[in-house]
């Protein structure tokens, strides 16, 4: 036989092998025409419109929306621009800061070391993490100076996955000063240190209520990302790559992209009343307590791997991830989490505990309709979040939907546009 022909056979027997395979089955979610996953393409198009007029409203820069549906693609555009100053076009292969959409990561990795028998959600997280043992809680009297109270117990992995566990972040009033002082991250800013210098700063704080006790927003999966480099032995963005990213397909997510992938990076910008849509500057942002700037992936020592907040990825990389979650913890024939484990992150884990919010919180995600009726179109139980740079996601299991929205600002000046195109998805629905 001819060697050409010879070679040109192997390399398309190995091209179909690599496809079969679990990490080729996941390079890539198929895209179909809406219809034969029950949408609708015109109704569709109303998502593309309503970002152009925020473009043209000079409201964001750009955009990159994503929809899919029963493991297929239906919709998924670029709109607008990466860099306004330079003229690069939005490209669907844009890379995002995604800040707290790195949360849902984190904690499948938690949910992962569990399923393996490391730990007991129950657990106290001092049993792995030891400076967090006997914790104290803040008190504010009415006159005089705040003192601290032992705890009425310790924080266990559940309080740390739910948000429950009396840790908050740096723009709280009471305790943001505090964190500043001791120089604990929050994953939005440079930082000369590790997860685990950060975290043992933390542990030595005060926390802001008992554990158990109340819903507060937080480090504690900044928290739960150290708890994976000591109970894996592995650092944390080690443990993300190989478990999670190349099983699921996710090449273009990291806490620091490669040099050669940089310039996908999409420039952030804000947004003041008064001021209008401007490139974010080159100097932190400072609101009280809280510091942040939209360079940390880019600039300084490059240790710290922010379990809550430090991804950069792309809208196809984090859908990967979604229809992941959506098929029950599995990627073709890889299993990452049992369909039990998905199930007890996805429901509410919250009760009666007060959160303060129309939503309840499972092990890692939002979940809606668990507490009040419906407020927008949507399904109960369906779950999402979102990133400080305003980006967000939903996963609907009822419909097997998946939506995507990926921007770069903050402040939003109380923008709507996420929460409009996961609407507009909805009324696509034509089945």
């Amino acid at each position: 036989m001819n060697p050409q022909i010879m070679t040109r056979r192997i390399a398309v027997f190995a091209f179909f092998c690599f496809l079969l395979s679990p990490a080729g089955i996941a390079q890539e979610m198929p895209v179909v025409k809406p219809e034969t996953v029950g949408l609708s393409s015109e109704r569709l198009e109303r998502i593309a419109g309503t970002v152009q007029r925020s473009i043209d409203d000079k409201r964001i820069a750009g955009a990159v929306t994503l929809v899919s549906r029963r493991g297929h693609v239906a919709w998924f555009k670029a709109q607008g621009m990466a860099d306004r100053e330079a003229g690069k076009p939005m490209r669907t292969d844009n890379i995002f800061r995604i800040c707290s959409m790195t949360k849902p990561i984190t904690s499948v990795a938690v949910m992962m070391l569990y399923e393996e028998g490391r730990f007991l959600l129950g657990d106290p997280v001092s049993k792995y993490l030891p400076e967090f043992k006997n914790p104290k809680v803040l008190v504010k009297p009415a006159s005089g100076a705040p003192y601290t109270i032992p705890a009425t117990g310790e924080i266990t992995i559940r309080d740390l996955l739910r948000h429950t566990s009396g840790i908050t972040y740096q723009w709280n009033t009471d305790l943001g000063p505090v964190y500043k002082d001791a120089n604990v991250a929050n994953g939005l800013l440079p930082y000369d240190g590790t997860i685990e210098d950060s975290t043992k700063r933390l542990a030595g704080l005060p926390l802001l209520f008992n554990p158990g006790e109340k819903w507060e927003y937080s480090l504690s999966v900044d928290v739960l990302g150290r708890l994976v480099e000591v109970v894996s032995g592995k650092p944390l963005d080690e443990f993300l790559r190989t478990r999670i990213f190349e099983p699921v397909g996710m090449k273009d997510t990291y806490f620091y992209p490669p040099d050669n992938k940089m310039e996908r990076l999409a420039t952030a910008y804000t947004y003041y009343d008064g001021k209008g849509l401007n490139r974010f500057p080159d100097t932190p942002i400072t609101e009280g307590a809280f510091t942040y700037s939209a360079d940390y992936p880019v600039r300084g020592p490059k240790k710290l791997f922010s379990g809550g907040a430090g991804l950069v990825s792309t809208a196809a990389d984090y859908a990967r991830f979604c229809q992941m979650m959506l098929d029950g913890g599995k990627v073709g024939n890889t299993r990452l989490l049992s369909r039990k484990s998905v199930e007890l992150m996805t429901g509410d884990q919250l009760g009666k505990i007060n959160s303060g919010q129309d939503f309840g919180f499972g092990l890692g995600f939002a979940v809606n309709g668990a507490k009040t009726p419906l407020a927008e179109l949507g399904s109960s139980g369906e779950y999402n979040w979102g990133g400080f740079f305003y980006t967000a996601f939903s996963i609907d299991p009822k419909e097997q939907m998946i939506v995507i929205f990926m921007a770069q600002l903050h402040p939003t000046g109380d923008l709507t546009l996420d929460r409009q195109v996961n609407q507009l998805a909805y009324q696509a629905i034509n089945d």
